[in-house]
């Protein structure tokens, strides 16, 4: 099947890249170091590139870019879910800093299934990136099987009180919410027990406790609830229905692909091996590295087209459950086959990872190479992926 832009899509296509261009600082490409599909870098290396990325993020928001796909009400452009994807393949070709977490995952959940009280409260703050949230979804023996959470949230007049621990929860000590799911009918069916209760961090009983990850980074957290108050209204939808909300909530966060990252990075790897030889020959002179090339080439289409076939479901009202699970799938695996043949093709230049050392591709291998082990795993694991195909869009049973 071959994609093609309508005329109006091409126009905000253009429209969107000039602004990028201009509002990035010049010298973003050769700072900015996120890895295609990884987690890790979702901090940045120094106190000029975040504020920086801060600087894009407020210019983003003063022009209704933020949220291209949101209701006018809401504060979006009304655009479609296309040119939404658009705006992620674009953003992430120039690896700039784009939505937060609540932006992306918390703001469209809660124009779907929040109640209106929920809107008001919450969706005008996102908008306009005051809100910043954070996922508190796993625990220490609760990941891909999220039904098996133990913190919970009793109800005592109109506020709930939060016990629990949450794990590798990404920037909960950058943010000001938690997006948070407690159990919240001790006696109830597993998936009809537990619903999305929003924490604000700042409440007396909420411990932030930084987790360092691989590469060195404070990305990570595990978080603490000790009788921790919050407000009922804070409860997103409906109370025991938090299970069936969070699917809603997944397929969203399994949407927010980097794409545009793997066309750039597969260009920089391009770029070295046309520049670079080895043992006095041009090194894409060589088959292996021809072959590894064109592969990953092949791999980065199929991840488009997975990408746009996706935007096009939800453009026609449908719910692309599975399509949102092999969009993941074929993007984190991607993600590794990038990172590996990088390491490869590197070879003892793989291990600089400062550029100031002359790091090839500004020393992005071996950050990708230990930070998309993680991608395979946050929003659920390949292997959980791959289960959702089978049993959703195969029909295949699932014992």
């Amino acid at each position: 099947m071959e994609f093609q832009f309508t005329e109006k899509e091409l126009a905000f296509r253009a429209e969107l890249e000039e602004f990028i261009k201009s509002a990035l600082p010049p010298d973003w490409q050769e700072r900015a170091r996120s890895w295609p599909g990884g987690y890790g870098a979702m901090e940045y290396d120094s106190e000029q590139d975040r504020k920086d990325a801060e600087s894009f993020k407020q210019k983003m928001v003063d022009e209704g870019w933020f949220t291209v796909s949101w209701p006018k009400e809401y504060g979006g452009r009304g655009l479609s879910n296309m040119e939404q994807a658009i705006y992620f393949e674009r953003t992430s070709y120039y690896r700039a800093p784009s939505l937060n977490i609540a932006t992306a995952i918390m703001g469209p959940t809660i124009l779907q299934i929040g109640t209106e009280e929920n809107k008001e409260d919450w969706v005008p703050g996102i908008a306009k990136g005051e809100i910043e949230m954070w996922l508190g979804y796993s625990e220490p023996d609760a990941g891909s099987d999220l039904a098996s959470i133990r913190t919970t949230a009793v109800r005592e007049g109109d506020e709930y009180v939060l016990n629990g621990q949450k794990i590798w929860s990404s920037l909960a000590h950058a943010s000001n919410y938690g997006w948070v799911i407690a159990r919240t009918d001790p006696d109830g069916h597993r998936h009809r027990s537990v619903s999305i209760i929003v924490v604000d961090n700042n409440t007396p009983g909420v411990a932030i406790r930084p987790l360092i990850n691989i590469i060195g980074v404070h990305s990570f957290n595990e978080v603490f609830f000790d009788n921790v108050r919050v407000p009922a209204r804070n409860l997103i939808g409906q109370e025991n229905m938090g299970f069936y909300y969070l699917m809603t909530a997944l397929d969203f966060e399994r949407l927010i692909v980097n794409i545009g990252a793997f066309k750039h990075g597969l260009e920089m790897l391009c770029g070295y091996v046309k520049r670079t030889e080895r043992g006095g020959k041009p090194l894409g002179a060589d088959p292996h590295v021809r072959r590894k090339l064109a592969e990953i080439a092949a791999r980065v289409e199929i991840a488009y087209l997975f990408y746009w076939r996706t935007a096009t479901l939800l453009d026609q009202g449908k719910i692309p459950s599975v399509e949102s699970s092999a969009l993941k799938l074929v993007t984190t695996e991607l993600s590794r086959m990038l990172a590996n043949a990088s390491m490869e093709i590197l070879g003892p230049y793989s291990m600089l990872m400062d550029p100031a050392q002359g790091a090839p591709m500004n020393g992005m291998a071996p950050r990708g190479y230990l930070d998309c082990i993680s991608a395979t795993i946050g929003a659920g694991t390949s292997e959980i992926q791959r289960n959702i195909i089978a049993t959703r869009g195969l029909g295949l049973p699932s014992k």
